[in-house]
């Protein structure tokens, strides 16, 4: 039992170490000359990035941050996990167990990252990537919600937590009413209600300026809403 808690702590500073990776930081800093957290909504997130440096710098922003949640459950909990045997008959350890706490490791070095003294960012990309490994069809309907709010708002932020808010919405709907069996449901479930607390809680500024109406808009990805528009002026 002390080994395995010993390993699963080795473990979770790793993924606390890949999850502090400062994406932006390092390219605003490196290719532009500024601290991005000195720009704009002051986030060192993909969407920051996106408004200040471009489209594809967001976007690269977005997938390492992405891969970081992913890599850190898949390579420390699916496969390092299986190779050192941490889920033995007589461990209180299961497989969906070890990939939230990596998970969550990850999660927080992003959000506390300890390279620029522990002030990150929101960590909605990471926790995706920990998503996309851990729950995919639950992610994948979040997203699709995501998508639609920004379509439709032109707001990130009102995206991710509508979007996020989804996936224990699903994956209780899944289990209780359409009888799917998903393996360690009842940890995942708590997880995810979690995980939107934290997605509210880092979002807190953000939901003032949404009260406030001076939530910074993202207009160009209102393509649903310029859809629209273009439809109405047709029929008219």
């Amino acid at each position: 039992m002390e080994t395995i808690i010993i390993k699963m702590i080795f473990l979770m500073i790793i993924a606390y170490i890949i999850g502090s990776f400062p994406t932006g930081v390092i390219i605003s800093k490196k290719f532009f000359g500024f601290d991005i957290r000195t720009k704009g909504s002051g986030n060192m997130g993909s969407t920051n990035i996106m408004r200040i440096l471009g489209v594809k710098w967001g976007i690269l922003v977005q997938v390492i941050d992405l891969l970081k949640g992913f890599i850190a459950v898949i390579l420390l909990a699916d496969i390092i996990g299986h190779h050192w045997q941490m889920f033995e008959k007589d461990s209180f350890l299961n497989l969906p167990i070890l990939e939230i706490i990596i998970g969550i490791s990850a999660i927080l070095g992003h959000i506390f990252s300890c390279f620029i003294g522990f002030k990150g960012g929101k960590g909605i990309n990471t926790l995706a990537g920990v998503l996309i490994a851990v729950m995919p069809i639950e992610l994948g309907i979040g997203i699709s919600i995501f998508i639609l709010t920004v379509g439709i708002s032109g707001y990130v932020s009102l995206g991710s937590m509508i979007g996020s808010t989804m996936i224990p919405l699903v994956l209780f709907a899944r289990y209780n009413f359409f009888n799917v069996n998903i393996k360690g449901y009842f940890t995942l479930i708590y997880f995810s209600i979690g995980m939107v607390l934290l997605v509210y809680f880092t979002h807190k500024s953000n939901i003032v300026k949404l009260i406030k109406g001076t939530e910074n808009k993202m207009e160009q990805m209102q393509f649903i809403r310029k859809l629209f528009r273009k439809t109405k002026e047709k029929v008219v």
